[in-house]
Order: structure tokens, then sequence, then C-alpha cells
């Protein structure tokens, strides 16, 4: 139960104004720092709703596909650059967005995880590493001004984040599907 209140405590965190400003300020951080740490809050809070609704997440997430695609649905909305312009801009969508992260990606997230098969953990990770490869390439390539919050040099720099994270996530399938863990066990 500790998780659940370092999630909690995390969130508050994270939606402090004057953090919520710094995290907003700079595309990139705002992509890649703040949007996974509310994420990674919902996971830390899930085992408290895990514990508390076990006969909710039986039936409604049996298999983990419900949550896993709730999640990936809920990280493409918020990779919309439109979307990202909205949160700086509109207060419901800033509260949407501390809701939605934690509690409708993140706690499904966990729930789902342990009950996917490796199969379909790499068809996630493959997934990110396609989307993230696109948004990339979006981001660096396109000509014009994609959110009006932030300047260029920041979309780029976004993009090339998103490529380095496309990257990395290859890297990583690579190493797990093509090394023998009986050897480290």
């Amino acid at each position: 139960m500790k998780q659940s209140l370092y999630g909690l405590i995390l969130l508050i965190i994270l939606a402090l104004p004057p953090v919520a400003n710094f995290l907003e300020s700079i595309m990139i951080i705002h992509m890649h720092m703040q949007m996974p740490l509310l994420v990674f809050s919902g996971f830390l809070m899930a085992r408290f709703f895990q514990l508390r609704f076990p006969s909710f997440f039986e039936k409604w997430n049996g298999t983990g596909v419900p949550g896993i695609l709730l999640f990936i649905m809920i990280m493409i909305y918020w990779t919309i650059p439109k979307t990202m312009d909205e949160t700086l801009n509109v207060t419901s969508m800033e509260v949407f967005k501390f809701f939605s992260l934690p509690f409708l990606a993140g706690i499904p997230l966990r729930d789902s995880w342990k009950k996917l098969t490796s199969k379909g953990k790499n068809l996630v990770f493959l997934f990110f590493t396609i989307k993230y490869f696109a948004m990339g390439l979006i981001y660096v390539n396109v000509p014009v001004q994609l959110c009006n919050n932030y300047l260029r040099i920041d979309q780029i720099t976004l993009g090339w984040g998103f490529l380095t994270t496309a990257i990395c996530i290859v890297i990583y399938l690579v190493y797990v599907n093509f090394t023998d863990k009986s050897k480290y066990e």
C-alpha cells in the first residue's frame, strides 16, 4: 500500500501549478517527462484499486487485452500536437490530462502487463516503436509549427526524442528476442 501512497503523492506534486508550469514550458519535458510520470503515478496507485475492486478487474480485464488497448488509445491521444496545445490553453483539458494519464493509462497498464503473453508484450513494444518513429519523423520533418505554444526548435527536439526512444525500444526488442535467457539464470 505504500506504493499507492507514493503514486498519489507523485500525482499531487505533478499537479502543483509551479511544477506543472515548469514541466509544460519545454515541449520535450512536457511529452517525455511529465506525461510518463503521470502514467507512472497511476501505475503505482493501481495496486490499491486492484485490491479494492478485484472482481471488476478480473471481469473487465481478465486477459489484459482491454486494459492495454485503453492504455494505447490514451497514449495515442496525448501524442497529438493539437492535444498538447489545448492542454496549455484550456483548463478542462489540463484536468483531463491529470485524470486520464494516471487513471485511464497507468492503472490499466499495471493490471494488463502481467496478464499479457510475451508475444503480446512484444506487440505493444512494436506498436510504440512504429508510433514513435512516425511521430519523430513528423515532428522533425514537417516545415511548419505544429504546436502554437512551442517554438519550432522545441518541436524538432521532441521529434529527435521520439526517434531516440524508438531506437532504444528496437535495441531492447533485439536483445530480448535474440538472447538465450537460460545462460543468464
